[in-house]
């Protein structure tokens, strides 16, 4: 792009006498004598008193101290707002979206049963009782693809971390792996569960844990598509399973009213916490950008460094019961009750 797309014809001239006047500075008196004839400045003469006289020099350095003033007022800007207090809604209202909503996306033919983002694109994935998932634009609000392939409702979708697969549960009991690369094809189909799969997320890169309706949890080898670890101690239908950053530690909610903590690697309950009085739709590990938050909510003292992120701190459960659980995972204590809905808390 030319600088008159950029600059008016002024301060255009202003800047070309500024150039010359650095070139003749700096002793490029040929390299200035053709600049001056491209830029129709021929009869340009170098004066130290000339306004354009080192204009050149002195903007640059002005330049290289507003960008660090800006520096340093943006680490000031960072620090305030780290220790200013949360600014409190002046009523619930603030809370809540208010329509109209900016977009609908509409094409399922049945209720719709969980909703995920991809971690890299702008896609939007949506899995129904209609047997398929659907895939978005997550910023035009555009319907992009339906995949196809299982034969019951659609119960979860998950993606890695990187964002190259994507796998789905089903109440028709099986597990399904889709490759994005390869035009989402369905790469790997698990069988073991006896019931309904409820939900599924990934336990790092290469192995898969689900909930099911058998009240059972099943870890997965990606790679071999067998199930390697079937985790046992809900007494009904496990609605959701959920992994720490680190995958040492899943969480799980069910229909009888627990929330449980499990390791992975040995396949032993960790903590039965309970505090709800009808079935746990959800539970989820809190992140670790909301610990000092959560923990001033709940009256704890502030972590030490070495604690102050370690993944898997605190669960937080959505339940039929209209609420919301905080728990403390070293103690599998209840913190904290959220009150306000008027009906079940599916998910968060």
């Amino acid at each position: 792009m030319s600088f008159e797309q950029i600059l008016p014809e002024r301060q255009l001239k202003e800047l070309q006498k500024s150039v010359l006047d650095f070139m003749h500075t700096q002793g490029y008196t040929e390299s200035a004598a053709v600049f001056a004839r491209e830029s129709g400045n021929e009869g340009f003469v170098a004066d130290p008193n000339d306004r354009h006289h080192n204009l050149l020099a002195k903007k640059w350095t002005s330049v290289i101290r507003l960008q660090k003033k800006i520096m340093e007022l943006e680490a000031k800007l960072s620090k305030l707002q780290e220790e200013a207090p949360l600014r409190r809604p002046s009523s619930v209202a603030e809370w809540l979206p208010r329509p109209p909503a900016r977009t609908k996306l509409a094409q399922h033919r049945s209720p719709i049963t969980r909703v995920r983002f991809h971690p890299q694109y702008t896609v939007l994935a949506t899995a129904s009782e209609d047997m398929a998932v659907k895939l978005w634009d997550s910023e035009s609000g555009d319907f992009e693809r339906t995949v196809k392939g299982h034969t019951k409702a659609v119960q979860d979708v998950a993606f890695d971390a990187k964002g190259s697969i994507m796998v789905t549960c089903s109440a028709d009991l099986t597990l399904r792996v889709w490759d994005i690369a390869a035009d989402y094809k369905c790469v790997r189909t698990l069988h073991g569960h006896d019931h309904c799969v409820s939900a599924v997320c990934f336990l790092g890169a290469d192995r898969l844990a689900s909930a099911s309706r058998d009240r059972t949890i099943k870890i997965w080898d990606l790679a071999t598509g067998y199930c390697v670890k079937t985790l046992v101690g809900h007494a009904e239908w496990v609605r959701s399973v959920d992994v720490t950053s680190d995958s040492r530690l899943l969480c799980t909610a069910s229909n009888d009213q627990s929330v449980r903590l499990w390791d992975p690697s040995t396949g032993d309950c960790k903590a039965d916490m309970r505090g709800h009085s009808n079935v746990v739709e959800t539970a989820r590990f809190a992140p670790p950008n909301t610990y000092a938050c959560l923990r001033r909510l709940a009256g704890l003292p502030p972590a030490t460094a070495a604690d102050a992120n370690a993944p898997g701190q605190f669960v937080i459960s959505g339940s039929r019961d209209k609420t919301l659980c905080l728990w403390d995972t070293a103690s599998a204590q209840l913190l904290h009750t959220f009150i306000g809905h008027d009906d079940w808390v599916r998910d968060f």
